[in-house]
C-alpha cells in the first residue's frame, strides 16, 4: 500500500505520533522521559517551532506542533527523532544496537475548534486510559502536567493554543470519551487522514493531493 503523501505547510495544526521498534519499552525511568522532553526543547529553539500539546508513554509519544513556514515540520521531526534517538543509545550504552523507532512518524493536520479540542483532549487523556494514572494531570510526562504543575521554566516548552481554552478542561479530559469520536479519531491516526469536518477533509484532501482513497476512511457505515 503506497504512503500517503506528505504536508508540510504552515499555520496548520499537526498531530505527530511515533512508536517505538517492536513497541518496546523505551521510556521507563525518569531520565528517559526528561530526555525526550529536554531534546524536544532544543529542536523547538532551533527550529523555531510551536508545540502546542504532548504526552509520553512508555512506548510510544504524541505532539501537535504548529509550525510557522513551510518546510518546518519535516526539518524539527528529522532533527528530534535523530538526536533523540541518538542520545537514547548513548544513555542505555546501546549505540549500533538497531532502530529506536519502528518507522518513519504519523501526522495528520487538523482543523481547528471543535476538532483541535478533540486531539488534545485525546493525547492528554493517553495515560488515563492506559490506567496509568487515576486523573489525567497526574502523568508527569505530558503537556496538560506541565501547563497545571510545572515551573515557569518547565511551561516554556509550551505555546498558547490556537484556540479558547475550556475552563472546564480537566472535567472534559477526564470524562468519558465519545466512542465514535474516539473511533474517527484513530482512523485518521492510522491512516495519516486530516482530522476535521467532512467538507474540511476533503478540501485538504484535494488541495495537496493526498489521494482519492482518504475519502470517506474514518466515516460511519451507512445504518450504522
Amino acid at each position: 500500500m503506497p504512503r500517503t503523501r506528505r504536508v508540510d505547510v504552515a499555520n496548520i495544526p499537526y498531530h505527530i505520533i511515533n512508536r517505538a521498534n517492536a513497541r518496546m519499552e523505551i521510556f521507563n525511568e525518569n531520565r528517559d522521559y526528561i530526555l525526550f522532553e529536554k531534546v524536544s526543547q532544543e529542536a523547538k529553539d532551533k527550529f523555531d517551532m510551536r508545540i502546542l500539546s504532548y504526552c509520553i508513554m512508555p512506548n510510544h509519544w504524541h505532539l501537535v506542533l504548529y509550525p510557522k513556514k513551510d518546510k518546518d515540520i519535516q526539518l524539527f521531526m528529522r532533527w528530534l527523532s535523530m538526536t533523540h534517538t541518538q542520545r537514547w543509545h548513548s544513555h542505555h550504552r546501546t549505540i549500533g544496537s538497531g532502530h529506536l523507532y519502528q518507522g518513519r512518524y504519523k501526522s495528520f493536520l487538523i482543523q481547528e475548534d471543535p476538532y483541535l479540542l478533540r486531539v488534545f483532549k485525546y493525547i492528554e487523556a493517553n495515560p488515563l486510559r492506559a490506567n496509568l494514572v487515576q486523573k489525567a494531570q497526574d502523568w508527569q510526562w505530558s503537556s496538560l502536567w506541565r501547563r497545571i504543575k510545572g515551573n515557569n521554566k518547565q511551561k516554556k516548552l509550551l505555546d498558547e493554543w490556537p484556540i479558547d481554552y475550556p475552563g472546564d478542561y480537566l472535567n472534559l479530559v477526564n470524562s468519558l470519551e465519545n466512542k465514535e469520536e474516539l473511533r474517527v479519531l484513530r482512523n485518521s491516526v492510522n491512516k495519516g487522514k486530516p482530522y476535521g469536518s467532512d467538507s474540511w477533509t476533503n478540501i485538504i484532501i484535494d488541495k495537496f493531493n493526498l489521494g482519492p482513497t482518504l475519502r470517506g476512511v474514518g466515516r460511519p457505515k451507512k445504518g450504522s
